[in-house]
């Protein structure tokens, strides 16, 4: 019945979401252009924002749970769970304040309105998973970007969303390479739940009234620990604090 009565709720949001991606793209340029980085990052926000107003139409709230305890004034590596394109937008602008950038497979950097641009001009790096000789000096690029700005990165270890919202295996070697070259940084593992239930569907039409919540958990110093207990440590918060599909 949900799947039913959604179609007619889906196509009134998928228009005025593709609105904002095409009224937001021209904006982007002119600010990153025109002002700057500043500027473009406030573009980029507010589009989040508008995008995480998009998805109110179709019932869809939010929770930010121990965002407080993130790290001020430091590079961060966010590491998270991944289970929607959902996960991105909410990111950019509920943690706008530490100018997210993103581990994103190169598919994502063409033909998308507004989301290529952010991704191919906005300091996120786009990976050719077929090559990993590539994707290293990207991440490597990103890692040092995040040190010397104290800007945070997004790695989705996963590699690709799970449609089901049971975490897959962790690859490490995205992480590692930005530890290895922010070590002043710290990671902070985020637990998302329900995300995956706005795709269930597909791509149309989408799930209706979910509750989207991410949850911070404690963040760890790159330097305090070797890479393998680091690792193992994130990893199971994450996991941990995905509930949905148990």
């Amino acid at each position: 019945m949900q799947k039913i009565i959604s179609y007619p709720i889906s196509a009134v949001y998928y228009i005025v979401f593709s609105l904002c991606l095409l009224v937001f793209h021209p904006i982007q340029w002119i600010c990153l252009n025109v002002f700057g980085y500043q500027a473009h990052k406030k573009s980029v926000d507010y589009l989040n924002f508008c995008l995480l107003r998009c998805t109110n139409l179709v019932g869809t709230t939010y929770k930010i749970e121990n965002r407080e305890t993130i790290p001020m004034g430091v590079p961060i590596i966010f590491v998270s769970n991944h289970q929607s394109m959902y996960d991105i937008i909410a990111m950019i602008w509920y943690f706008r304040r530490f100018h997210c950038k993103f581990v994103s497979k190169k598919e994502l950097g063409s033909g998308i309105p507004s989301v290529s641009y952010n991704l191919k001009h906005g300091g996120s790096v786009l990976i050719d998973r077929k090559d990993p000789k590539q994707a290293i000096p990207a991440i490597k690029g990103l890692s040092e970007y995040i040190e010397k700005y104290k800007r945070s990165a997004v790695i989705f270890p996963e590699g690709t969303r799970s449609k089901t919202g049971k975490p897959k295996e962790f690859a490490q070697n995205g992480v590692k390479i930005l530890c290895k070259y922010a070590p002043s940084a710290y990671v902070v593992p985020v637990s998302i739940n329900n995300s995956w239930k706005m795709v269930k569907f597909g791509f149309f039409p989408v799930g209706l009234g979910n509750r989207l919540t991410f949850t911070v958990h404690k963040a760890l110093a790159v330097k305090d620990y070797n890479f393998a207990d680091l690792m193992e440590m994130t990893e199971k918060a994450v996991v941990e604090g995905v509930n949905e599909y148990k």
